[in-house]
C-alpha cells in the first residue's frame, strides 16, 4: 500500500476507478507543465479542476489491505488555488470486504500547504478493506493532490485505534447502545460519530476516560426500527487525521404478534378453556414467554396471566360476561413483548341463581286481589343477565285446587311489587316467588294470605220454603252458593 509515486502508480497496486468523472494525474518534477504556478514540487498524484464543473469526481483506489496487527496509514495531501476559493473536496473513505463505498471517513477542502494525516483503521484479517481517494470539484480552478501514502506498522501517534466494535441485537422500539472502546487519548477538540451504512449516524451519548491511553464512547441508535437495521462503526476526527473501527452489525428483531385469535375449547359460567393458537406470528423469535391478556368487553378491568402450554384455563370469571381475550408472545431482550394478537370475543355461560327472593311480605289485601312486595336483587343473586321472576299461587275454589303462574315484570325497581288479581274473596292463597335461568331456579319462602271478604251472593229463591201458623210464618232456605266469608246476619 505505500506509494511515493516516483514510479508509475500501478506499480504500487493502485488503479483508477471507471465509475467516476475524471482521472487523476501521476506528476513528477521533470514532467510538471510550465503553466502550472500553483502545482508543489516532487511526485504525487493530482487533480487539476480547472474546466470542471462542480460536482465532478475522481477516485484513487489503494490496493486491498488484509493486516494482521494494529497499523496506520499516513500520507500527504494538498489543497490550494490561485484564487484563494477552494477548488474542491478530498475525501477519504474505507470499504470494506468490497462493499459500498459508504459516507467519507475524513475530508478536507483548503490547505494551501502540503500536510499530513493519519488513518487508524481498526479493520483486521479475515477482513479486507481499501482506501479510496476522492476529490470532488467545486467548479473554481485549483489543484488536489496526495503524495508519500505509508502504510505503517505500529500504531497512530495522533490519532486512537479503536478495539473491535460488537454487534448489537435489540428490539424494535428500543435503544441499540454500541460501546467504542479505544486506545489512545482524546480530548473535548475531537469529533466522536457512530456511522452507519445506509442508515441515520448516531451522536456520541457520554464518554469513559479510564486514563491517558484508554476511553470508552458510548453511542445510541433510539427507537430503533428496522430501517436502522444495517452496519455501523465507531468514528474518531482528531487534529491529526481519524479513527475508523470494524463495521458491527445492529440487528432489529420485531417483537412476535399472533396472527390469528385464540380458539374456544370449552365454556362454564366461571372458566373459559381456550387453545392458544399462536404457533403462526408476525415479528420474530424466539418465544421465551407466552400470557394470555383478558378484560371485559364492556369497562375497564383486565387481567395478564403467564401460560405454559398450548391450552390454558382462564378461572374466577364473572357468569354470563363478555371478555376479550388475547394472547401476548415475548421474545429474548428488553421490549421483546409484543402487541396483544387479535381477540377472541366470548361469552361465559350464565350460573345457578344464588338464592331465592327474599322478605316476600304483603302490602295490600282486597277481596279480590293481594299485593305483595320483596327485597330488591341484582346480579350478584340472579348469576345472570337473562333471567325470569314469575309469581306462583295455589288456592281452593270449588273444591278443586287452582294453581297459577304470572310473570313479574317489576324486577329493576328499588321496591319491586306485584299485584295478583281475579281472587276469590275470603280464600287462603299459598304465594311464593320463582327465579330462574337459563342454568337453574331458585324459590322463596311460600307465604299464605287469605283475601278479605265480600258481599255473598244472593240466596238461591228455590231454596226458599215457608210454613204458616196463626201467629207466625217458618222460613227456611240454604246458603248462598258464595258466601264470601262468615254470614253474620239474613235479613227478611
Amino acid at each position: 500500500g505505500c506509494c511515493t509515486f516516483d514510479e508509475p502508480l500501478s506499480s504500487c497496486g493502485y488503479s483508477q476507478s471507471d465509475d467516476d468523472d475524471l482521472n487523476w494525474d501521476q506528476v513528477n518534477a521533470p514532467m510538471k507543465p510550465a503553466s502550472g504556478q500553483g502545482i508543489p514540487s516532487g511526485s504525487f498524484m493530482l487533480v487539476n479542476t480547472s474546466g470542471r464543473f462542480s460536482g465532478q469526481k475522481a477516485h484513487l483506489l489503494m490496493p486491498h489491505l488484509k493486516e494482521n496487527d494494529t497499523h496506520c496509514i499516513d500520507f500527504h495531501y494538498y489543497v490550494s488555488s490561485k484564487s484563494g476559493a477552494s477548488p474542491g473536496t478530498l475525501n477519504v473513505y474505507v470499504k470494506v470486504n468490497d462493499g459500498p463505498l459508504g459516507n467519507p471517513v475524513w475530508n478536507t477542502s483548503v490547505t494551501a500547504t502540503w500536510n499530513r494525516a493519519e488513518l487508524a483503521i481498526s479493520t483486521f484479517w479475515p477482513n479486507f478493506y481499501q482506501v479510496v481517494f476522492e476529490v470532488v470539484t467545486s467548479g473554481h480552478s485549483g489543484y488536489v493532490a496526495i503524495d508519500e501514502v505509508k502504510v505503517l506498522g505500529h500504531p497512530c501517534t495522533k490519532t486512537p485505534h479503536f478495539l473491535r466494535l460488537q454487534s448489537v441485537e435489540v428490539n424494535a422500539g428500543q435503544f441499540a447502545t454500541f460501546q467504542c472502546t479505544a486506545n489512545g487519548g482524546t480530548d473535548s477538540s475531537d469529533r466522536l460519530w457512530l456511522q452507519g451504512i445506509y442508515v441515520r449516524d448516531a451522536p456520541l451519548k457520554d464518554i469513559k476516560v479510564f486514563n491517558a491511553r484508554r476511553f470508552v464512547a458510548l453511542f445510541s441508535v433510539v427507537n430503533a426500527t428496522k430501517r436502522d437495521a444495517g452496519n455501523y462503526r465507531c468514528m474518531i476526527r482528531t487534529e491529526g487525521g481519524v479513527g475508523v473501527s470494524n463495521y458491527a452489525e445492529l440487528i432489529v428483531k420485531e417483537p412476535p404478534v399472533p396472527i390469528a385469535p385464540p380458539q374456544l375449547s370449552s365454556v362454564g359460567a366461571t372458566y373459559l378453556w381456550i387453545q392458544l393458537n399462536a404457533n403462526s406470528i408476525n415479528g420474530d423469535g424466539p418465544i421465551i414467554q407466552r400470557e394470555v391478556e383478558y378484560r371485559t368487553s364492556s369497562g375497564s378491568w383486565y387481567d395478564i396471566q403467564p401460560v405454559d402450554s398450548t391450552s390454558y384455563k382462564i378461572g374466577h370469571l364473572d357468569p354470563d360476561t363478555e371478555y376479550e381475550i388475547s394472547v401476548l408472545l415475548t421474545r429474548p431482550g428488553e421490549g421483546g413483548t409484543g402487541s396483544p394478537g387479535p381477540a377472541l370475543k366470548t361469552r361465559t355461560k350464565c350460573a345457578d341463581p344464588m338464592r331465592g327472593p327474599r322478605r316476600l311480605e304483603v302490602v295490600e289485601i282486597k277481596s279480590r286481589q293481594i299485593t305483595i312486595c320483596w327485597e330488591p336483587f341484582g346480579y350478584n343473586v340472579t348469576r345472570c343477565h337473562r333471567y325470569n321472576l314469575t309469581v306462583h299461587y295455589r288456592y281452593q275454589a270449588g273444591g278443586q285446587e287452582q294453581v297459577r303462574e304470572e310473570v313479574s315484570w317489576d324486577t329493576e325497581s328499588s321496591h319491586p311489587q306485584h299485584t295478583i288479581t281475579n281472587l276469590s274473596p275470603y280464600t287462603n292463597v299459598s304465594i311464593k316467588l320463582v327465579l330462574m335461568n337459563p342454568e337453574g331456579r331458585k324459590e322463596s319462602q311460600e307465604l299464605v294470605v287469605q283475601t278479605d271478604e265480600d258481599v255473598p251472593s244472593a240466596v238461591p229463591l228455590e231454596s226458599i220454603q215457608g210454613s204458616t201458623f196463626e201467629e207466625k210464618i217458618f222460613l227456611q232456605w240454604r246458603e248462598p252458593a258464595q258466601t264470601y266469608g262468615v254470614i253474620t246476619l239474613y235479613e227478611v
